[in-house]
């Protein structure tokens, strides 16, 4: 698992290759991937449910 000084190191490598100024525009692109998987794993478990109680 992650913890905190793994992330500080993450955060600043981050900030030393893309620079200040694109950071803001990865973590939006970043939150957006994260948002988009979670949706479709959601909808994965749905369609599942829905096999298992055998409707289609």
């Amino acid at each position: 698992m992650i913890g905190w000084p793994e992330l500080v190191v993450i955060f600043v490598l981050a900030l030393i290759i893309f620079g200040p100024n694109k950071l803001p525009d990865l973590a939006r692109s970043l939150g957006r991937s994260v948002r988009e998987f979670k949706k479709s794993m959601e909808w994965d478990e749905e369609a599942q449910k829905k096999e298992t109680n055998g409707e289609s």
